[in-house]
């Protein structure tokens, strides 16, 4: 069977550590949609490493990892974390796997990404401007290469036919800027991905299937990014959801069991878009500076609030969430108030929607106060140590979600995880 990990906010709800730690129960972790623009961060001997495009499983020995169809791959980007990885001892030709049909980022897909985005003016979506986007557009439009396409003798041609279209693209933006370092870079790397293994991706998980093999799924970016069911336009390029699962990895629906999602205590943001909770004053500061809220991939400052349970309670929906993992919960631990969003007012009426166009909309949050705890919590082991206010909080969001939160994150050891019995 096939356990999903995803993330149920804007992203960055600390999935990678969450990964890190489930992933000892199974045999596959696999990365099923999104780029480089995913900053899964991980603790590996007392040794910060943020991995891009590499699964999380990665420095568990045994585990097989698999980058699914779904991934749009940097080659670049892939080789710096592959040097990283292996620094640490990892034999990456006897754990790391990659679909034929992945699809490459290309140097043009890069440029195109910058040039679409200073075009924008005021009204830019804050891309990561790692070529994502252009490339899941190629793929839907049928011209993308492919990780397969490498082990083709007329790639070249193919790459150059590919690069003279998007020329054409980049001269209607003016767009002047030289690119042949980032395509010398790139054609090198091309050498080393081929020497990994490149496998038919869906037979690979399926056979692992039937083995009896336990196959953990691992999105990236979070579910209110989704690109149908997020705060459209101001969302990523992929499925971020469980149903993206299917298409990213090459599996039924029926084969998947748990989707475990993650939320943090609170809520955050990166780049543009609507975010009802955002706190732009001293407290979001402090959320800041305290959850040490900067973009793993970017650094760019993340945008804070209070954690909203009418965007939750939708994520968890979409999703078919069985578990909850919350993060963070260390972070509110100096806060004497709490605040929850359960309601949206939208024009004077009270909803526990998320509306088409939350945008136009601008939904105003309609809060419930809590008193916080304040007290550290990052070394207790033990949900009956946890503060009772602290569980009065979790209680509340589990009826109100009707999803329990099964595990709690009080820092980020690997250690530092609180079962909830």
């Amino acid at each position: 069977m096939v356990d999903v990990i995803l993330g149920l906010q804007w992203g960055d709800e600390g999935k990678g550590k969450i990964v890190d730690f489930f992933a000892k129960d199974y045999a596959v972790v696999a990365r099923f949609q999104g780029g480089p623009n995913a900053g899964h961060t991980l603790y590996v001997k007392d040794k910060k490493v943020v991995l891009h495009q590499i699964p999380s499983g990665i420095f568990h020995e045994g585990i097989t990892n698999l980058i699914g169809n779904g991934v749009v791959l940097d080659p670049v980007t892939l080789k710096k974390e592959c040097d990283t990885v292996a620094s640490f001892g990892v034999d990456l030709k006897k754990n790391l796997f990659i679909a034929q049909r992945t699809h490459l980022i290309l140097p043009t897909h890069r440029a195109l990404d910058k040039a679409a985005e200073l075009s924008k003016g005021n009204e830019k979506i804050g891309s990561t401007l790692k070529g994502i986007g252009p490339t899941y557009m190629d793929k839907t439009g049928r011209n993308g290469l492919r990780v397969g396409d490498l082990l083709d003798k007329d790639f070249k041609n193919s790459y150059n036919k590919l690069r003279s279209k998007h020329q054409q693209l980049l001269d209607n933006y003016n767009f002047e800027e030289d690119i042949t370092a980032w395509e010398n870079e790139f054609f090198e790397t091309l050498e080393f991905l081929k020497e990994l293994n490149i496998v038919n991706g869906e037979y690979f998980i399926n056979e692992k299937i039937r083995s009896g093999k336990k196959i953990l799924a691992e999105g990236a970016q979070g579910s209110m990014l989704d690109i149908d069911f997020g705060t459209f336009p101001f969302v990523t390029s992929s499925n971020t959801t469980s149903a993206g699962v299917c298409s990213g990895l090459g599996i039924a629906p029926q084969l998947i069991k748990d989707v475990i999602g993650i939320t943090k205590a609170y809520c955050t943001r990166v780049g543009s878009g609507p975010f009802p909770t955002e706190l732009e004053n001293e407290t979001g500061e402090e959320l800041r500076k305290l959850g040490n809220e900067f973009g793993a991939t970017t650094g760019r400052p993340r945008r804070c609030g209070w954690i909203d349970l009418v965007a939750l309670n939708f994520a968890c929906m979409i999703n078919g969430v069985t578990k909850i993992v919350m993060t963070k919960a260390d972070v509110l631990d100096t806060f004497k108030e709490l605040e929850v969003c359960t309601e949206y007012d939208v024009n004077g009426n009270k909803s526990r929607e998320i509306p088409f166009q939350m945008e136009r909309s601008k939904p105003i949050p309609v809060y419930k106060n809590f008193s916080g705890w304040n007290s550290d919590s990052s070394a207790i082991n033990s949900y009956a140590d946890l503060p009772e206010t602290m569980k009065d909080y979790i209680n509340f969001i589990n009826n109100y979600l009707g999803v329990n939160i099964n595990y709690i994150s009080n820092g980020p050891g690997r250690e530092q995880i609180v079962e909830v019995k």
